[in-house]
């Protein structure tokens, strides 16, 4: 403990050195500024940085970049919230109870909530991680390409938390989304997959154009029709930027449960927050003694996810620092930048660069409390958004919308593809089909694909490899037991009401 204690000074007095807390502050704020701005998100965010990180000492760099990290996690909830349009993949599942609560006039504590379990999340994170690094690391290797796919499964079998009234159409949609993934080519043969002779889509469907589709255009396409209609309801008053005592104890569990989760999942190389965010949001919604309260502006629905996806973050870093694995996108362009400075991320890098490891660990708490001092006071800006007319406040969203999608490759097919995901999220919508299921398949099927493949050439084709690994057997049960989870509440409920008149 005295050596941990020890590292951790060493690391305050890097963090906390004039210059790094500056590039702490320019990376949170920049963050920040990403993750409201739908489309752009934290990989993009780097790759724009990477360039500048030339010449700069290896800490600061890590700490410019994971404040930027950390602020799209932060950021990532307002578009969420407010305007039901996601920032980047790890809002979705916040759009489902956060623009419920902005609807009914609840934004700001919506957003507050958001900020506080982020805060909460990211500093737990950062014990864990300061504690526990290398044995969940080695943990995270006994996964192989069998139960990597296994997780995928279990990760779409969430499905069930978010079917609404229809699991039928929750599936069906999940099935749009694993479809989508297909698009492009196959990194097993090199074959183009239902490209249709268009050379934009070798590289597959964008997730920033699918989201942006299916989400804002389709909102704004609902709100235009409900607004002639006159049936389009928003909130009128906001209500107070502060969450009641009553709001903090009803949300503390799902913030520590999504910490939990988050961190793990963050742990596990190609896992993420997206899959962390769902898995918290199903966890409560198995856990709540009124789980139909989900969905409909409950303030659970904000703190797991919001707390998960920033747990995440931290999770993240541990096979980067450790092992010199990526746990995501974004870390695999942080692991770039490492060795573009000269620096070898893997298991000797707390001994060779204690300055780098030990300085990011410190700055992460350095980052955590300068977003929630930022964010807080800057909630009732935010919340502002919610009293725009709506004359002005629908083109605004599709303005936005349509920089964010052109912005991804500067493609014509990406605006007709945009515009092609907004009717279909518009029918999606009017026939209750969720679009977060669509989503989530978009985002898993390509690694779902993958590890299947070389799971399956591992065993010389055999499927059996997915049972006989017992991590592998263990998560497809829990798959099969979360999708037959409503049928089977259904029906111990008929047998309760059925009891009395036996």
């Amino acid at each position: 403990m005295e050596e941990l204690l020890g590292h951790m000074v060493y690391g305050f007095s890097i963090a906390l050195a004039p210059v790094n807390v500056g590039y702490a502050l320019l990376g949170a704020l920049v963050g920040t500024l990403i993750g409201v701005l739908p489309g752009i998100g934290p990989v993009s965010g780097i790759a724009i940085l990477i360039p500048v990180l030339y010449g700069m000492p290896p800490a600061s760099a890590m700490i410019l970049l994971t404040g930027l990290y950390y602020g799209t996690m932060y950021g990532g909830s307002t578009t969420s919230i407010l305007v039901n349009v996601p920032g980047e993949a790890s809002s979705v599942v916040t759009t489902l109870d956060g623009y419920q609560m902005a609807l009914q006039g609840r934004g700001g504590p919506a957003l507050a909530i958001a900020a506080i379990g982020s805060f909460i999340a990211g500093t737990i994170s950062v014990v864990f991680m300061m504690l526990f690094s290398l044995p969940l690391a080695r943990l995270a290797l006994k996964f192989g390409p069998a139960e990597y796919f296994s997780l995928m499964v279990l990760g779409l079998s969430s499905v069930t938390s978010l079917a609404g009234a229809s699991l039928t159409k929750a599936l069906i949609s999940t099935v749009f989304g694993l479809m989508l993934a297909t698009v492009g080519v196959d990194l097993s043969t090199g074959t183009a997959r239902y490209t249709f002779g268009v050379p934009e889509l070798l590289d597959g469907v964008s997730f920033i154009v699918a989201a942006i589709g299916l989400f804002a255009i389709s909102e704004v396409l609902l709100a235009i029709e409900e607004t002639h209609a006159g049936s389009r309801q928003r909130a009128l008053k906001v209500g107070r930027i502060w969450i009641s005592w009553r709001e903090f104890k009803e949300s503390l569990g799902a913030i520590l449960r999504g910490t939990g989760i988050g961190f793990y999942i963050g742990v596990l190389p190609a896992a993420g927050a997206t899959i962390a965010s769902f898995m918290a949001y199903n966890v409560e919604k198995r856990l709540a003694k009124d789980p139909d309260a989900l969905g409909k502006g409950d303030i659970r629905g904000v703190a797991a996810p919001e707390s998960a996806n920033n747990a995440a973050v931290v999770g993240n870093m541990v096979p980067l620092l450790s092992l010199g694995i990526p746990g995501s996108s974004t870390t695999a362009l942080m692991l770039g930048a490492l060795m573009m400075l000269g620096v070898q991320p893997g298991p000797l890098l707390f001994q060779k660069h204690p300055d780098v490891t030990w300085g990011l660990i410190a700055s992460m708490y350095v980052s955590n409390t300068m977003l929630l001092i930022l964010n807080l006071p800057l909630v009732g800006l935010w919340v502002r958004i919610l009293d725009i007319p709506e004359r002005f406040l629908y083109p605004l969203i599709l303005g936005i919308s349509v920089i964010g999608i052109y912005g991804v490759s500067n493609s014509l097919l990406d605006l007709y593809l945009g515009i092609g995901f907004g009717v279909i999220g518009y029918y999606m919508r009017k026939h209750d089909y969720p679009l977060a299921t669509a989503v989530l398949g978009l985002v898993l099927g390509g690694i779902m694909e993958q590890s299947l493949r070389q799971a399956l050439i591992l065993s010389d084709g055999s499927y059996w490899t997915l049972v006989e690994r017992p991590l592998s057997l263990v998560l497809l049960i829990l798959s099969a037991f979360s999708l037959a989870a409503p049928y089977l509440l259904s029906a111990y409920r008929r047998l309760r009401l059925a009891a009395p008149a036996a």
